[in-house]
């Protein structure tokens, strides 16, 4: 019977970590790459069984990832935020994945929470994401939205098969990640020599505010869909002034920690 090992990035999540673990006490392995956290994560997680290996991310999620894949005890790695809960359905998929006869990347989907409420629209469900993968041959590059790397074919878990997602618990903790990952984002597009203008800072938010409400439904989501309207915007048009500053050599966009 395959063994599987899940993987989960950490840094001061002690009000995660613990309901984070117990959705996957059914693997063979958990492993915890730990981000040196101050709070009890670390103590927390190894209570619950799981192996713990603190290791600096320096905001590079990418070679965080492929750290742990490479710290990984078993064939299968199931990659996992601190911030997810694997569902029962889920589960009964993985396990049926990793004991089949063929290696497939698996991609599942995901039921996000905004400040409480159950996001089905504006483009966050199903939010399907690559999170089983055979570790030979596997790693991960990118600071942000970072990129598996993998030789093997792909396929798509059921949509009821789906990870639970509290995403953002508060506006503060939106804000200040929407700060963080535009930051990252902006650097990640200038280190591939990409620049903005004007109608760049302009025209993109507008495109993404229009998609996000009309084309993916959000209003169906009610004020939540249009809090999330205005934040993709937000989000947007900060991505891209950073990415304007940078080209023009002013301020940094330095890699950040969430």
């Amino acid at each position: 019977m395959a063994k599987l090992t899940v993987l989960i990035l950490a840094k001061n999540e002690e009000k995660n970590i613990s309901d984070c673990i117990k959705s996957v006490l059914f693997a063979d392995e958990i492993l915890v790459i730990d981000d040196f956290s101050t709070d009890t994560t670390a103590r927390i997680a190894e209570e619950l069984g799981a192996r713990v290996i603190q290791h600096s991310m320096d905001g590079n999620w990418g070679q965080q990832k492929t750290f742990g894949i490479e710290q990984a005890s078993h064939p299968w790695i199931y990659l996992l935020d601190a911030d997810e809960r694997v569902t029962e359905p889920l589960k009964e998929e993985i396990l049926k994945a990793i004991n089949s006869e063929e290696k497939f990347v698996y991609y599942n989907a995901r039921l996000n929470h905004f400040c409480g409420k159950v996001v089905r629209h504006s483009g966050w469900f199903p939010d399907y994401g690559i999170h089983l993968i055979p570790k030979d041959g596997s790693y991960v590059t990118g600071y942000v939205h970072e990129e598996i790397h993998y030789n093997y074919p792909v396929k798509k878990m059921p949509k009821s098969a789906y990870l639970l997602h509290y995403t953002y618990v508060s506006w503060e903790q939106y804000l200040r990640k929407l700060n963080n990952y535009t930051t990252l984002g902006a650097r990640k597009k200038f280190d591939a020599g990409k620049r903005a203008g004007i109608l760049d800072i302009i025209f993109h938010p507008l495109f993404g505010m229009f998609k996000i409400f009309f084309i993916q439904r959000a209003f169906l989501d009610g004020l939540t869909g249009c809090f999330l309207t205005v934040g993709h915007g937000i989000s947007v048009f900060m991505k891209y002034s950073k990415l304007y500053y940078l080209g023009k050599g002013i301020g940094t966009a330095d890699k950040g920690k969430s």
